[in-house]
């Protein structure tokens, strides 16, 4: 830990939140080579990655984004989750290390369908090369298909200690089956068979509806300024 704290740091330039349009966002940048377990020490105090660039917000009139983690081993699945597992049980998994045309496909359809009205429309290659892969970290892919067909990619940063949920994206035409949801689901199946302790949801936020899902995965911790604290 002591050797992470001492990477360089960039501050990027104020921008519009993307949560909070009200608001300027900044973003700490870790300005330095990376490798797996400095990246782990560096989720543990908070930061993400975007492609291959590590970052946690720090802006200057707001302290609302909240990093997640699931408690693995605890973590047993409420009523609605398991209707939501029950509903997919039709589904096929599993993972693979690399993306693929398939996936990048599926990306397309969910950002048309899905966030036609946010920054990330319209979607290209370009963008997902940029924003998903990372070419110093292991990877999973997990795939979700319906008699054959790719519903659900879920990408995932494999580490010593933890998974990290880095972005799912689904057919968007299957809303009924709730498979963000599902997505999250199997993601914590998939730690724990790794023998996981975390799973990393990313950052969540009080006053933004969108990002309220992530708190319904029980137990969970948050970071504050006093450290993780659990939420039963």
């Amino acid at each position: 830990m002591s050797e992470v704290s001492r990477l360089p740091l960039g501050l990027s330039q104020p921008f519009e939140c993307s949560y909070r349009p009200e608001k300027k966002e900044q973003l700490l940048i870790v300005q330095s080579k990376m490798n797996p377990g400095h990246f782990e020490g560096l989720m543990s105090l908070g930061f993400r990655r975007s492609g291959s660039d590590v970052y946690r917000p720090h802006c200057p009139e707001c302290r609302s984004c909240e990093p997640v983690r699931v408690l693995v081993r605890e973590f047993t699945p409420s009523r609605s989750q398991k209707r939501v597992l029950a509903r997919n049980r039709d589904l096929s998994w599993r993972v693979v290390s690399q993306p693929t045309d398939e996936h990048r496909t599926l990306y397309h359809r969910y950002i048309r369908g899905r966030h036609h009205d946010g920054p990330m429309y319209p979607p290209t290659d370009e963008q997902f090369n940029r924003f998903l892969p990372c070419d110093w970290l292991e990877q999973g892919y997990l795939e979700g298909r319906l008699d054959g067909k790719l519903v659900l990619v879920a990408v995932t940063d494999r580490l010593s200690q933890a998974l990290s949920a880095v972005y799912t994206f689904f057919e968007p035409e299957l809303d009924k089956r709730s498979l963000g949801v599902c997505g999250i689901l199997k993601q914590l199946e998939y730690a724990k068979s790794e023998g996981k302790q975390y799973l990393y949801l990313g950052y969540q936020i009080e006053e933004c509806r969108k990002m309220a899902y992530k708190t319904q995965y029980r137990p969970y911790q948050t970071l504050t300024i006093g450290g993780w604290h659990t939420v039963s």
